[in-house]
């Protein structure tokens, strides 16, 4: 259902599939079989996505090897 302001209400189980929660801003696109709904991710939730992954010696290195490359 739609109240009058045209807000609509997710059930519970899309948006813990989701993580939708009070804030999440979504994007809304209209598509021939109707309206898509897509949740917008905060960067703050990406904070630290990527931590323990790399080493930072081997990733100075390989940005050295760049550097010479384009001199």
């Amino acid at each position: 259902m739609v109240t009058r302001k045209g807000q609509v209400t997710i059930p519970a189980e899309f948006r813990k599939k989701y993580n939708i929660r009070k804030g999440t801003k979504m994007l809304v696109e209209g598509t021939k079989r109707g309206l898509l709904f897509v949740p917008i991710m905060d960067a703050m939730d990406l904070a630290g996505i990527d931590s323990g992954k790399f080493d930072v010696r081997e990733l100075n290195a390989e940005l050295d090897r760049l550097r010479e490359r384009w001199r």
